[in-house]
């Protein structure tokens, strides 16, 4: 996987389609993808926090959603997306 800024601001400017963007597809991608990212960290050194794990999948359900969503609007960025934060699928 790929290792994202620390930053939000920095995840929003690399993934945004223009100015102003926060809410398109790709950000919130990108966005759910460093939670999910931080939340996996977490579960590797606290084996029984099931309520984060849990948690946990209900981001990636999220994110399965928005990138459903994407591929139906438009394939090209879907696929554009998929490489750029090397997902599966």
């Amino acid at each position: 996987m790929t290792t994202f800024p620390n930053d939000k601001k920095k995840i929003i400017e690399l993934f945004s389609r223009g100015k102003n963007d926060t809410g398109s597809p790709e950000v919130q991608v990108a966005l759910l993808t460093y939670k999910i990212q931080r939340l996996v960290k977490h579960l590797d050194e606290n084996k029984k926090d099931n309520h984060s794990r849990r948690g946990l999948l209900k981001i990636i359900a999220k994110r399965r959603r928005i990138l459903n969503y994407l591929q139906r609007l438009d394939e090209e960025r879907y696929k554009e997306l998929i490489k750029k934060l090397d997902l599966k699928k």
